[in-house]
């Protein structure tokens, strides 16, 4: 199936092992919540890539795995740029004991999810968040 999802890398060498499939998983997540997806695209990057553009526009001087840029002028439609730390994701895979893309997969809908409107600033937000992200990787056919 062809979706308006992009895969880029910025500073660091990684590609998908299987973009079509992610993106396809990705698009029936957005289908499901009844949002129409005009555009995404992830550009996966170092941490110091993130943490630039993290300082420069959220004036957070902080380490983080994804920032999400919702750039969709109506309600109901997907058009963003999600910028995934390749470092941080490792990082969090080793910490937590489990598979790279496990955690890769988790933080790329995580993403999805706050386009959707989930949120995660309170504990009751994040379990919420904690179990559509479960869900949606529930659905993986891959």
């Amino acid at each position: 199936m062809d979706h308006p999802i992009e895969f880029y890398s910025e500073d660091v060498e990684f590609s998908l092992s299987n973009p079509e499939q992610v993106a396809d998983w990705i698009a029936s997540i957005v289908e499901q919540h009844e949002y129409e997806l005009a555009n995404l695209t992830y550009i996966f990057c170092s941490d110091d890539y993130l943490h630039q553009i993290n300082v420069e526009y959220l004036d957070h001087d902080t380490l983080t795995d994804i920032i999400t840029f919702d750039n969709a002028d109506e309600e109901g439609v997907i058009e963003s740029d999600i910028f995934v730390s390749i470092d941080r994701v490792r990082d969090n895979a080793q910490t937590l004991g489990i598979p790279f893309e496990d955690e890769l997969h988790r933080v790329l809908i995580h993403g999805v999810l706050h386009l959707l409107g989930y949120k995660d600033k309170t504990e009751e937000q994040e379990a919420q968040m904690r179990k559509q992200e479960d869900s949606c990787l529930s659905l993986r056919k891959f």
